[in-house]
Order: structure tokens, then C-alpha cells, then sequence
């Protein structure tokens, strides 16, 4: 990082309110995926300092609540069950999400049956959530809903397309299940428009979309302004930092291929059992470390 930017940074960390507004400039007004490099930007910074993320930010919380997430449709039932299995029964994890909006919505039978599936392995008192990744039409989404009533399903994750806000709001005013959007969400004013339209129950967001730690910050903040909470979107270990600083965080993803490549790779993954990621506030940045031996063989010049 450039010396003067370095400057910039420990006059942010002194509280300089000048210092503070030129380094929210910097993340809000980044576009994807410079958003990233930001991040990578504080790393740095918060390395040289020996300050870990959470301890900048202010924490709300020493951990945050994760469901796991994977329950992918081109699953047999054989990886549906250990998959699944492992979470709640292995880690502990009281809460898990499956996918279900197959083709577009065309295999509604397949979607029930794996859902039935899903209840199955998991028992009684596990949280059961799905995501259709805006598979279905309004209509369709609530006639699903209805059956997924049956199976105790409390979370029913992009029924349609996040970009269909009416369609949003219409399934959201019908159905039993919590309706949730805002992966998408690239912007402060994204977020503004799924609230305002009142297509959500709980507001998603995703740090390394939305315009970084700052915004997601400000996204949570304009959330509790609406009495909503809010779900950190995939990359577990980097939303486990931002979200011990967010009052109304509901919890986080984990989410099989991210959680899986944050802990092939790096030293300082976080373990979920029993459902939570506590961070480590001795941890300098965002308290991972990569394990350039283990990411060598994947090198791609």
C-alpha cells in the first residue's frame, strides 16, 4: 500500500473524521471487483498494525450463528444424506439450507421429495431452509411454500428472482416461511429497493458485493432501521469478522465450497462446531493466513 495511504489509515484508526470519510469513499464508491482488492487493501494495513478487523470495527458479539449450505440439485440422495448428516450430527450445526428450484422450476416433485429427504436425516429440531435461487414464478413459489409448511421449512430463500421485487413481495405477503434476498445486492440503494418494495424478511448481504466491510456496515444498519436482520451471504470466514460487529445479524452461510477452500488453503478457518465461528481477537486483519505450500499446485501462470 502507498505510504500515503498508510497515513490515511492510522489517522482512521486514531478516529481523524477526515481520515474516516476518505476511507469510506474508498469502499462505497469501488465497483466490483475492486471491492475485493479493497479488502485486501485493509488486510494489509491491519497486518502491518497488528489489529484484528473485529477489534476495529467494535464488537457486538463473540461469535455469530452459521447454518450449513450446499444441498446442491444435482446431488443423489447418498451425498444429500452426508452431506447433511454431517452438519447437524458431526458439527453440530443446528440449522442447514438445501437447494431446491430445480430447471428452472420445472421439477416442483423432485424439489418436495428432496426436502422431505432433507427432514429426514436432519430430525425434528433442526432449522430447514431452502434456497430456489429464483427458480420459480410468484404463483408457483406459493404453492410450493404451502407444501414446504409441512416440513417445518422456516426459510424460503430467492422463491423468485431478487430482481422481481413485486413478484418478491407478493410471495412474501402469502407465505408461512421467512422470505429472504439481497445476494445481489451490489449497492447501499439495492438494498433500499428490496426493503422499500417489502420483499424481504431478512436482508441479505454479501461483503465482497455489496462495497465492502463499510457498506455492509451501512446495509446492516439501514436494516435494523426497517426492524430487519440481516444474513451474511457465502465466505464464511470473512463474514465471521464483519458480522461479531452487526447487532441484528441473523447468521452466516457456510457454505460447502467456500468453507471447503478456506480450509484447504488457509491457516486460521474457523471451526463450526455447534453452530457458531468465534473469531480470534488476537488474530491480526481478517485472521487468516495462506498456506502458500498448499496453494502452489494450483498455480496458473
Amino acid at each position: 500500500m502507498p505510504n500515503s495511504d498508510q497515513e490515511v489509515v492510522s489517522r482512521y484508526l486514531q478516529g481523524d473524521a477526515e481520515a474516516v470519510d476518505t476511507v469510506n469513499s474508498w469502499i462505497s464508491r469501488a465497483a466490483w471487483p475492486y471491492q475485493r482488492r479493497l479488502s485486501s487493501r485493509w488486510e494489509d494495513v491491519l497486518q502491518d498494525v497488528r489489529l484484528e478487523v473485529t477489534r476495529l470495527l467494535g464488537q457486538a458479539r463473540d461469535s455469530v450463528p452459521v447454518y450449513g449450505s450446499g444441498g446442491f440439485t444435482s446431488y443423489d440422495e447418498d451425498q444429500t444424506r452426508e452431506q447433511l448428516a454431517g452438519w447437524v450430527h458431526k458439527d453440530h450445526i443446528p440449522r442447514v439450507k438445501i437447494k431446491i428450484g430445480e430447471s428452472w422450476g420445472t421439477s416442483e416433485h423432485r424439489d418436495l421429495e428432496r426436502v422431505a429427504l432433507a427432514r429426514e436425516v436432519i430430525g425434528p429440531d433442526a432449522e430447514l431452509y431452502v434456497d430456489a435461487n429464483g427458480g420459480y414464478t410468484a404463483g408457483q413459489a406459493v404453492r410450493v411454500a404451502d407444501r414446504l409448511t409441512e416440513y417445518g421449512v422456516t426459510w424460503f430463500e430467492e422463491p423468485v428472482s431478487s430482481q422481481d421485487l413485486a413478484g418478491l413481495a407478493a410471495v412474501r405477503r402469502q407465505v408461512r416461511p421467512d422470505v429472504a434476498a439481497g445476494e445481489y445486492s451490489w449497492s447501499l440503494a439495492d438494498s433500499v429497493r428490496l426493503i422499500a418494495a417489502g420483499a424481504v424478511d431478512c436482508l441479505q448481504l454479501d461483503v465482497t458485493r455489496c462495497g465492502g466491510i463499510t457498506e455492509f456496515l451501512r446495509g446492516s444498519a439501514l436494516a435494523a432501521a426497517h426492524n430487519l436482520q440481516v444474513s451474511g451471504h457465502c465466505a464464511p470466514n470473512l463474514h465471521a469478522r464483519v458480522g461479531v460487529a452487526v447487532p441484528n445479524l441473523r447468521h452466516i452461510e457456510y457454505f460447502h465450497d467456500h468453507q471447503r477452500i478456506e480450509r484447504m488453503l488457509f491457516d486460521g478457518a474457523l471451526d463450526p462446531d455447534g453452530g457458531i465461528l468465534r473469531p480470534d481477537a488476537d488474530q491480526p486483519g481478517l485472521g487468516l493466513t495462506l498456506r502458500e505450500s498448499d496453494a502452489e499446485r494450483y498455480r496458473r501462470d
